[in-house]
């Protein structure tokens, strides 16, 4: 199998608890921070993370980030976890 050279690709280890950290120059790039969610999705060949907006960024962004359902999804989301 053949995979192009891609920029910023690095290497990261999994801890033994599954965990990773990604680099500082993607977290910076893509707005990462700590609380930020990651959406984790198998391609069927890899493991792909792809950031969530956030509940603020989605208020008001009209059809842009989020539709009402996607907001209503979301907040019963929040409301199971402090459950």
């Amino acid at each position: 199998m053949y995979f192009a050279k891609q920029p910023n690709m690095g290497e990261v280890l999994v801890t033994r608890i599954g965990q990773i950290t990604i680099p500082a120059s993607l977290r910076k790039k893509y707005k990462i921070s700590e609380g930020t969610r990651l959406k984790v999705q198998d391609t069927g060949s890899r493991i792909l993370l792809r950031k969530m907006p956030s509940t603020l960024e989605m208020i008001g962004s009209g059809a842009k980030h989020a539709t009402v359902a996607d907001m209503k999804k979301r907040l019963d989301e929040i409301r199971a976890e402090e459950e």
